[in-house]
């Protein structure tokens, strides 16, 4: 008797048959020439300052270097794990969710880009709490900044190790040396407490070599590794994202086809988390313990009059002993479309399905958005299908605060910041400007149509859709028989996730060696000592992060999406009232970043308790935490700046008086 079709195989398992080698070679040439150029940076620090090299690459890009590495580093895992996810998810909502993006360039860079240089070059900063604290003369705000970015980039770290591992671990998935080195790991864990509570051992396996990879490279060659590799990274994203949009449109019968399809189209319902799912009844006793993989299709007949065949996709990695015939709450997705019932049917052989099983005891619960007759199309329309929403994915008013989050709050962030002290003059930062909003634009546009197209292809993935990339690159190329582009493909989103970890990695390390230690606990510490410090501190930092990664949170883009808003509401007003407004002083500046931080943080802390979940926040009159927070952080910094005694005229002086050093 055979519970797991035989003669089935997974759409993983088809493409390592054909295309193994080509994957494991991509994979290798790509990790080798990221360390070529980390060997080659590393050069550059033995002939230049160490601190100025390493953090900042003296000072020194030009236009597609600097241009290149601020668009990889923004175009994180979340560009091309958690945003196609919500595309996924949602549907055709998220072209108006992302279409700021396109303007976040002249935003960020055209808003602070040549201020913020200017101040970096008069003060001799290096990072951004560096700026901060030299501008107001305040140790404590400096401090202060060094606490908020470790915070919020040690969320986004875990979240970015586990998108890389996730697409890597797809893009091995069914090569024969990398199972029987996952299973070999598995042993070897096993009993080890929380390291053997990983997702899985594929999963813990690729963990453990990109893990290896980002860390090595970013500590052997600091900054300017980081920068061209995400040059590397970038033109590989962009070229990728170009492959697959006609592969797309084409397989999927058209957009004109896509959008009908698509219209017709119902959420699942799903299992809940804490209880319920279905009942499984073999029809005779497991023979040895069998394991039921997340991603397995199970059909049974209909309970009632309809005739369409019930049809489940398992969420949950389940287990029957030996033995044993049931197995009770395991968790699934239930396809509601009869269209995309038909088409997983209809490619039974190439899909892996569990047969000879009976199915008893539904205890699935529908999209609170999305399934009501009133509301079908709602792929198609806003505010897009929600779990958990009664008004949708994207209301009118979180349509405008996500139009704030990407080109407004973009500016905030400190990772973009670094970038902005490290261009070469003012014609660089006015030629990237066009150069960014192109590349986003060939980016975000092309990743809505891609994987609106993937609903249609690869129906029922609302349970993992964090991997809808890589299986999306997979399932493209199989079907034109070139399953060796996969790996050119798969290298995209690896690339992005690569190019945000490392420049994460170094603002977290320059934060505890520069800002910490040199500036308040040693500042007459050594070339030496500092250089050793850089290495230990970017080496601890990315191994912390890989270990908590081990047992990651569920949803990547949630997390990435409260790191950055947080992190604007925190640091933009601060730092825009540093660049252009003479009359602020340190405790405005401490009152913009702690108001921020303060009013964003409760809106998230309240969120789990009304509506049970960290990342599902309060809103207030509706509006994302991003916008209170701005809102609160702008007007505290006002108020408090103006109760309070105006800074010394020298330090007033100093940045506000122009040279002919800044042109």
């Amino acid at each position: 008797m055979s519970f797991l079709s035989t003669t089935n195989v997974s759409l993983s398992t088809l493409f390592a048959e054909s295309s193994t080698n080509a994957a494991l070679v991509s994979f290798l040439i790509y990790t080798a020439a990221v360390f070529v150029i980390a060997a080659l940076s590393n050069r550059l620090l033995k002939s230049k300052s160490f601190l100025s090299e390493y953090f900042l690459g003296s000072r020194g890009l030009g236009v597609w270097a600097f241009a290149l590495t601020f668009a990889a580093t923004s175009s994180s895992g979340g560009s091309f794990t958690g945003f196609p996810s919500k595309i996924y998810s949602h549907g055709w909502i998220l072209a108006l969710w992302i279409g700021s993006y396109m303007v976040v360039p002249i935003c960020t860079m055209g808003l602070i880009g040549k201020r913020l240089n200017q101040v970096a070059r008069r003060s001799g900063s290096i990072t951004v709490p560096d700026v901060v604290r030299d501008r107001f003369h305040s140790p404590i705000l400096g401090l202060m900044a060094v606490s908020l970015i470790v915070f919020f980039m040690s969320f986004n770290l875990v979240a970015q190790f586990k998108a890389g591992s996730l697409i890597l671990q797809t893009l091995l998935d069914g090569v024969s040396i990398f199972e029987s080195t996952a299973d070999g790991l598995a042993q070897a864990v096993s009993g080890i407490p929380y390291i053997s509570e990983s997702e899985s051992p594929e999963y813990l396996l690729c963990l453990l070599v990109f893990g290896v990879a980002v860390i090595l490279y970013t500590t052997y060659g600091g900054f300017h590794a980081v920068v061209w590799t995400d040059v590397m990274q970038g033109i590989v994203m962009v070229i990728g994202v170009i492959i697959m949009l006609p592969l797309a449109i084409s397989q999927s019968g058209g957009l004109e086809n896509t959008t009908k399809l698509m219209a017709k189209m119902t959420p699942p319902r799903i299992s809940d988390p804490d209880k319920g799912g279905i009942t499984l009844t073999l029809a005779e006793p497991a023979p040895e313990t069998m394991r039921i993989e997340s991603g397995t299709w199970i059909t049974d007949t209909p309970i009632d009059d309809n005739k369409t065949p019930l049809l489940f996709r398992v969420t949950v990695e389940n287990e029957i002993a030996k033995g044993e015939t049931t197995v009770n709450e395991v968790k699934v997705l239930q396809l509601t479309t009869l269209d995309d019932i038909e088409r997983i049917l209809a490619r039974r052989e190439s899909e892996k399905f569990l047969d000879d099983v009976s199915v008893s005891n539904i205890d699935l619960k529908s999209y609170a958005y999305g399934e009501e007759g009133s509301q079908q199309g709602t792929y198609v329309v806003g505010p897009g299908p929600s779990p958990g929403s009664d008004s949708g994915f994207l209301p009118l008013s979180l349509a405008i605060s996500f139009f704030f989050m990407w080109a407004i709050s973009g500016t905030g962030q400190p990772a973009n910041m670094v970038r902005l002290m490290a261009f070469r003059d003012t014609k660089t930062l006015q030629r990237s400007i066009c150069t960014v909003a192109i590349y986003y634009t060939l980016i975000y546009f092309p990743l809505v149509v891609i994987f609106c197209c993937a609903r249609v292809l690869l129906p029922g993935m609302e349970g993992d859709s964090d991997r809808i990339m890589p299986a999306m690159a997979v399932y493209l190329t199989e079907h034109i028989g070139m399953g060796w582009l996969a790996g050119l493909l798969v290298a995209a989103p690896f690339a992005a996730v690569m190019s945000t970890v490392d420049s994460f990695l170094l603002l977290i390390s320059s934060a505890w060696v520069r800002d910490v230690y040199q500036r308040n606990i040693n500042p007459e510490a050594s070339e030496k000592t500092i250089k050793m410090l850089s290495y230990l501190a970017t080496f601890v930092v990315g191994t912390a992060a890989m270990v908590v990664a081990i047992n990651p949170p569920q949803f990547l883009q949630d997390i990435i999406v409260y790191v950055g808003s947080g992190l604007a509401a925190s640091f933009l007003a601060t730092i825009v009232y540093g660049l252009y407004w003479r009359r602020v002083n340190a405790a405005g500046a401490m009152g913009a970043m702690l108001g921020g931080f303060s009013v964003h943080l409760a809106m998230y802390v309240t969120g789990y308790f009304v509506n049970g979940s960290f990342f599902k926040p309060y809103q207030l009159f509706d509006f994302d935490p991003i916008i209170i927070g701005l809102f609160v952080s702008f007007i505290s910094g006002f108020v408090v700046t103006k109760m309070t005694a105006p800074p010394p005229e020298e330090l007033v002086h100093k940045y506000f008086y122009t040279t002919k050093a800044d042109a």
